[in-house]
């Protein structure tokens, strides 16, 4: 009964609109990747919007939409811009919006890129240790040091 149900809704032409749109995904990984450089919780950003920390990990995760109002507060909370959140868009997320799903723009399924490596957490480790170190020019040095090691290392095949 339960399938039945979810394969009738996937048959809705709204379903892909609505639920877990590739916009949404991508603000929610905004909020996730500033969020974490900033050290915070998904606890502690709950307490701030006056929400639980189960509707921030929804939020995150795309599969609960971020009202304007809301995500007007999440910017306020995180010292970031509303369109913050709106950066590093690919051209190919934006073609999901509802509009242009709507007009039949897009029929092809959101696929989550996980080699993207913004989207991963030892990214986020290592921009925010990186950020934790106080001295610029230790900082410097740490960014020509990776640079010249990666560039030293011959390419996997």
């Amino acid at each position: 009964m339960a399938q039945a149900k979810a394969e009738n809704r996937r048959d809705d032409p709204n379903y892909q609109i609505t639920n877990n749109n590739p916009i949404d995904v991508h603000v929610g990984r905004r909020v996730r990747l500033r969020r974490t450089l900033l050290g915070m919780s998904q606890e502690q950003l709950g307490d701030a919007l006056n929400i639980t920390f189960q509707q921030v990990q929804k939020y995150e995760r795309g599969s609960n939409r971020i009202s304007a109002s809301r995500l007007w507060d999440i910017g306020q909370i995180l010292d970031v811009p509303v369109s913050f959140f709106f950066d590093d868009m690919s051209d190919d997320t934006a073609a999901h919006s509802p509009r242009r799903m709507k007009a039949g723009g897009v029929k092809d399924e959101y696929e989550e890129n996980p080699t993207d490596p913004m989207a991963r957490r030892e990214t986020l480790e290592l921009v925010r240790a990186y950020y934790s170190i106080k001295n610029p020019n230790l900082r410097k040095r740490i960014t020509e040091m990776v640079k010249s090691v990666a560039t030293a290392i011959p390419e996997e095949v």
